[in-house]
């Protein structure tokens, strides 16, 4: 079956996006595939990915109904949205790029990205990334997320489609680094 990318645009994706989270979740899975397949941090709730959504949609990978991947897309409106998340977004909002706040920027926030087991390593987060910012290049000046530095194959894939490292820090779960792709 062929894989289609696209934006959401139902509640039954969103609600796809929430099971394939859900497989992901760094609590769900062994320490052997956290370390070597990677992992997502936050759950979500269909409520947040519906509003977050209304402000811009996600990008996802489907085979045929099922959503095999997805990058959900936050703005600064939707910083609010998933609380666990403010803190990033008030991070974000002290950092310095290229001699300007990053707030004084407009940017899209890689909310999370996934590509479900079996199908890892067949290009399905690049062409993801593809449409991401072919979607968000014109409205946006760059991307940005933060990536846990035990997620290996998420900072290796980041870097690989462009990402650089603008900060790295620690809370009180672990150290991050904090990544940008520069859309100018």
């Amino acid at each position: 079956m062929e894989i289609q990318f696209k934006l959401t645009k139902t509640d039954a994706e969103l609600r796809g996006i929430l099971d394939l989270q859900k497989l992901n979740l760094l609590g769900e899975i062994s320490e052997e595939e956290k370390t070597n397949q990677g992992f997502v941090t936050v759950q979500h709730n269909l409520d947040q990915l519906r509003l977050m959504h209304e402000l811009e949609p996600h990008v996802i990978a489907k085979e045929g109904e099922k959503v095999i991947g997805y990058i959900l897309a936050m703005t600064k409106e939707s910083r609010d949205l998933v609380p666990v998340l403010v803190p990033m977004f008030e991070q974000f909002d002290r950092l310095i790029f290229e001699e300007k706040k990053l707030s004084a920027y407009d940017y899209m926030v890689i909310g999370q990205i996934c590509v479900g087991k079996g199908y890892r390593g067949q290009g399905i987060f690049d062409k993801m990334y593809e449409l991401y910012r072919s979607t968000f290049c014109s409205r946006y000046d760059f991307a940005i997320t933060e990536i846990a530095l035990t997620n290996f194959r998420s900072l290796k894939a980041h870097q690989r489609v462009g990402f650089r490292t603008i900060h790295e820090f620690e809370d009180t779960t672990q150290k991050w680094a904090i990544v940008l792709l520069n859309w100018k």
